[in-house]
C-alpha cells in the first residue's frame, strides 16, 4: 500500500530548447502528490536557468492531452513541455 505522503514519478518529454539544454529527450522527476504541471517547468527552470526565458510562453501537456498550468498531476504521467517552435 502507498503511503499518502509517497512522491509521484513523472516522465518528461523534452523538446526542442529543452531537449538542447539537458542533452537527453526524456528525463524523470519525482514531486510531491498534488503538484501542478507548471511545477515541473520550474523545477527545469531551476536545473537550467537559461530556460526562464520560456517560462511564459511554454504550453503543458500530459499523457498527449493539452492541460492548464494549474493541472495536477498523476503518478506515472507523461508530461510534454511545449515551447514556441518558428517555421518558414
Amino acid at each position: 500500500m502507498t503511503s499518502p505522503t509517497a512522491e509521484i514519478t513523472v516522465t518528461i518529454k523534452l523538446f526542442a530548447v529543452y531537449q538542447e539544454a539537458f542533452g537527453t529527450p526524456e528525463i524523470t522527476y519525482q514531486f510531491p502528490p498534488n503538484t501542478p504541471v507548471s511545477a515541473v517547468l520550474d523545477r527545469l527552470t531551476l536545473d537550467q536557468p537559461q530556460l526562464a526565458q520560456w517560462h511564459d510562453v511554454t504550453r503543458f501537456g500530459i499523457n498527449l492531452e493539452f492541460v492548464e498550468p494549474d493541472r495536477m498531476m498523476l503518478d506515472r504521467d507523461e508530461v510534454v513541455l511545449i515551447p514556441p517552435v518558428s517555421g518558414g
